[in-house]
């Protein structure tokens, strides 16, 4: 019963944040930081001002 409970709950909360992600329509993106983080991210491909531009829209 633990199990089918847990699976329920994981289920439920990652349909959540799928439905967060869709309404919010900005896509997915990682941090960029953290331990050794060399200012030097690729989510927008190294440009900084296209990253700059999607947080705007």
């Amino acid at each position: 019963m633990t199990v089918y409970l847990s699976i329920i709950i994981l289920g439920i909360a990652i349909f959540g944040l799928s439905i967060g992600v869709i309404f919010n329509d900005k896509p997915i993106q990682g941090s960029c930081g953290g331990i050794g983080a060399d200012e030097s991210c690729t989510i927008c491909g190294g440009d900084t001002e296209k990253c700059d531009n999607l947080e705007g829209v």
